[in-house]
């Protein structure tokens, strides 16, 4: 039994998955707020898993939490941006600084459609939109404000304007400021999306995220909505028989 951890900045995100199973598939897995790690962690040490394959974007602090509550016996790789892992080359000019959870979510975004260039859209406290060759090169990316981020700073920065929660997609030119808002940042997180498909020729789409839900319905492109897309790639890489390659 593998554990797979995807530390976030704001929740973490574990799954628990037999060794031969298709990435994605996995017999448990939850999302916990940083401060209820230890409810999470209850659940890993019922498990019986031998092994954990962890992505920590959240600085050493979190690391030291995850390392501590991790049951006794188990064997720990802290996943890390390589120069080629799973099959995916890195074309970050210095890649060992790509965020892991990015690297991990092309990695994912590939399991689930292979042999093309595709697009894997991230959704969490930060949108990363990231592009991969059909033959396995990624390719570089944007990164920019979660949906909640660009909302909250509205609010925060300006004398009039009230904090909007993400909500349904609404009416593309609001007749009301919370309306009028919404569909502002729900149209920029989609129009880099769009952008980034368009520009990279991509076949395929993946977005992902605790945002996702609700910038998936503004997309005019294809796309493919997929769950815990760090997941995916954790387990595909701990499954690959094409190794790391350190830079």
């Amino acid at each position: 039994m593998m554990l797979l951890i995807d530390a976030g900045n704001t929740r973490v995100k574990w799954a628990l998955a037999d060794a031969a199973a298709t990435p994605g598939q996995w017999r448990s897995h939850g999302a916990v707020l940083h401060a209820q790690l230890g409810e999470a962690a209850a659940e890993w040490a019922a498990a019986g898993a031998t092994r954990a394959l962890v992505s920590n974007v959240a600085g050493p602090q979190l690391a030291a939490r995850i390392a501590h509550l991790l049951p006794s016996g188990v064997e720990v790789e802290w996943f890390a941006s390589t120069c080629e892992r799973a099959g995916l080359r890195n074309g970050y000019r210095e890649p060992g600084r790509l965020g892991c959870d990015r690297f991990a979510a092309a990695i994912g975004a590939r399991a689930l459609a292979p042999g093309q260039d595709l697009i894997v859209a991230t959704c969490g406290t930060a949108t990363t939109v990231d592009a991969v060759t059909a033959d396995g090169l990624f390719v570089g990316g944007m990164i920019l404000p979660g949906l909640a981020l660009m909302a909250s700073s509205l609010a925060s920065n300006t004398a009039q304007l009230p904090q909007v929660a993400p909500g349904a997609l609404p009416a593309l030119f609001g007749d009301n400021t919370h309306d009028a808002i919404l569909s502002g940042v729900l149209s920029a997180q989609a129009g880099a999306i769009e952008r980034a498909v368009a520009g990279h020729r991509a076949s395929a789409c993946i977005v992902s995220g605790g945002a996702a839900p609700y910038i998936a319905p503004a997309l005019k492109v294809a796309h493919q909505v997929a769950d815990n897309i760090v997941l995916v790639g954790l387990q595909a890489a701990a499954a690959s028989t094409k190794g790391e390659t350190a830079c």
